[in-house]
């Protein structure tokens, strides 16, 4: 079983850029997959994004194109890269994987 915790959450105008760090307490190496999931006020949970053990994303509609999702099996983390933020991006994003059950999130406010 992984334990997973979210950092670089943060308050950033419309326009701007995040970058946020999944931090594993063992190794991801033998883990196919991982995401992002977020969580704005009053809706469901959502899925943002994953990405394979050999790399590969996918990406919801909302967020193609200015997310995006990496990993680093060396360093047990797993990344979101947000540019191009928007109010409608605001949410508390998680990191997932079957293994792990739900953290704590990062808090995300997109605000001018």
């Amino acid at each position: 079983q992984v334990k997973l915790v979210e950092s670089g959450g943060g308050l950033v105008q419309p326009g701007g850029s995040l970058r946020l760090s999944c931090a594993a307490s063992g190794s991801i190496f033998s883990i196919f997959l991982m995401g992002w999931y977020r969580q704005a006020p009053g809706k469901q949970r959502e899925l943002v994004a994953t990405i394979t053990n050999g790399g590969s994303p996918n990406y919801a509609d909302s967020v193609k194109g200015r997310f995006t999702i990496s990993r680093d099996n060396a360093k047990n983390t797993v990344y979101l890269q947000m540019n191009s933020l928007k109010p409608e991006d605001t949410a508390v994003y998680y990191c997932k994987t079957p293994s792990a059950g739900w953290g704590q999130g990062t808090q995300v406010t997109v605000s001018s």
